[in-house]
């Protein structure tokens, strides 16, 4: 590897860290909100407040991240970003209440624009023939991030049942939910400290008139020779597209005539990569699969799998990303989701459930089994009514506290095929609009209006991912999983629509070329 390729990589790696830190904050609670619910008496909005708390963080952070990115450049904009992480996670773990944790998780929501900031870095640094691996690599962050909190609940977990040394000598017995919280302290420090590491953008360089700094940035990531033409380039073209780059003449700029495909092209793929329920089933794995009657225990392993899989397919499809390109994968990729969310929707129709009068006298709380005991032998033709009958008898909270029990020994469907269709899922997502998203966004908007379009539309799909993870407790109790996939299903779907007849490929392109295909009616991509 020759040295321009070796820095490309190891400030794309540095940056994309900012990827595992958004996965590993974002994950970590899933494991907790069971522990979480029973400790503050929480209902399901306020459940739904806790765990999206950050999403509605980056709403409120990303418009000014556009404008830091401008004001005082992309590093020191990933510095504050990285403190933001560290802050959070500290107050996170000592929450006293339900307010001062949601308050908490607010901030590091601050934090999560990290993704559309290090996505905007990566692009502005990396060769042409590199952006859409290197672009990816934080994809790639996000769900390691993933995996490594899934695993890290999982050994908490473990470990309080287990009764281990390590377990009592520490306390975690007494909260484990803190440690969960916690553990993401020790990698944001790390993060911070790599971060001194990294130059400037080169792009934001030249914007601020520092042409000289930027060539010599652009030399060590550019084969030999390269830069002085690269950078020619680059100040052509901000000449062209930018008399002034305040907000709101990016903003005019970016929806105006010129940019409507792009803009039509941008709104469709952040709406629909989260309407997917991604997030749903990342940020509540263990109550999803316990929805599949497995009990908490396995609920906690079977979520390792979801981590394992993201990593998995986000590995394949970085790989391929720039070799089929980002038009089949995306394309593609969504009819795969479409048909994992309706078999995991049909799969939940066909579900049944019932406690026998042994069940029921199995339980180890007589004054539960008692009042359970009217409900012996009747069947329920879905998770809704089941959960129902259940708060009927026992009240909410008690109702709560069983109900990963309750339906264990109640749910009669396929678990395997439906643990197939939800891993299914999270493959073709990570394969395809997970990443490929990033890799276009980093590509699609001109040099003058990146700063503020990125940020922007990734507002976008945030409001979005709120919206899904708010109401996923909520839509539980009041609707039922199989209703659940079905609406993801059908979202998806007229997503996938737009994008088959306005989505050009843009594999291997500049950011000016990848600009004239957008403004050209005649390589709008045909049907096929």
């Amino acid at each position: 590897m020759r040295n321009h390729e070796r820095n490309a990589l190891l400030y794309a790696t540095i940056v994309s860290l900012g990827g595992f830190l958004f996965g590993l904050d974002a994950a970590l609670i899933a494991g907790t909100t069971d522990m979480i619910t029973e400790e503050f008496s929480l209902t399901a909005m306020q459940l739904g407040t806790v765990v999206s708390a950050p999403a509605l963080g980056v709403l409120i952070a990303l418009p000014f991240a556009g404008y830091a990115c401008n004001r005082f450049g992309r590093k020191a904009t990933l510095l504050l970003i990285s403190v933001l992480y560290l802050v959070s996670a500290v107050c996170s773990a000592i929450a006293p209440s339900y307010a001062t944790l949601v308050a908490a998780r607010f901030l590091g929501g601050l934090a999560f624009s990290s993704i559309s900031v290090a996505s905007m870095y990566i692009g502005e640094i990396a060769p042409p023939s590199w952006r859409g691996t290197l672009v990816s690599m934080t994809q790639i962050n996000i769900v390691l991030g993933l995996s490594g909190a899934y695993f890290i609940n999982y050994l908490i977990h473990h470990g309080c049942d287990s009764e281990a040394a390590w377990v009592t000598s520490l306390g975690v017995n007494d909260s484990p939910w803190r440690w969960m919280l916690g553990s993401e302290v020790p990698f944001a420090l790390v993060w911070l400290g790599l971060l001194a590491m990294i130059p400037e953008s080169p792009s934001w360089l030249v914007m601020r008139g520092r042409g000289e700094e930027a060539g010599r940035v652009l030399s060590r990531v550019l084969p030999e020779g390269e830069a002085p033409a690269h950078l020619a380039e680059m100040q052509a073209g901000l000449r062209a597209n930018a008399s002034s780059h305040s907000p709101l003449t990016q903003l005019a700029e970016l929806f105006g005539p010129a940019t409507r495909r792009t803009v039509l092209i941008a709104t469709t793929i952040a709406i629909a990569q989260q309407s997917t329920g991604i997030n749903a089933i990342l940020f509540y794995a263990q109550t999803v699969f316990q929805q599949l009657g497995v009990g908490q225990d396995a609920a906690f392993s079977q979520a390792i799998w979801v981590g394992l899989t993201s990593v998995v397919f986000t590995v394949l499809g970085l790989l391929l990303v720039d070799r089929l390109g980002r038009r089949p994968l995306i394309i593609w990729g969504m009819l795969w989701i479409v048909a994992s969310l309706g078999l995991c929707a049909y799969l939940f129709s066909e579900a049944r459930y019932t406690l026998t009068s042994g069940e029921i006298a199995s339980l180890e709380d007589a004054a539960v089994a008692g009042k359970l005991a009217p409900l012996a032998g009747e069947k329920f033709a879905s998770d809704l009514d089941f959960k129902r009958a259940l708060t009927e008898a026992l009240g909410r909270e008690v109702a709560q506290r069983q109900q990963s029990l309750l339906l264990q020994k109640a749910a009669r469907l396929n678990a395997g095929m439906l643990l197939f269709g939800i891993l299914s899922f999270i493959g073709a997502f990570h394969f395809s609009v997970g990443p490929v998203m990033w890799v276009l966004f980093s590509e699609i908007f001109p040099t003058s209006t990146r700063a503020i379009a990125i940020p922007f539309f990734t507002v976008v799909t945030s409001l979005t991912n709120y919206v899904v993870q708010q109401f996923f407790p909520w839509q539980l109790e009041n609707m039922g999983m199989s209703s659940i996939f079905l609406g993801y299903a059908a979202v998806v779907s007229l997503g996938l629509v737009i994008l088959f007849f306005t989505l050009p490929e843009t594999k291997n392109l500049t950011i000016e070329e990848v600009q004239a295909k957008l403004s050209s009616d005649k390589n709008a991509p045909a049907p096929s």
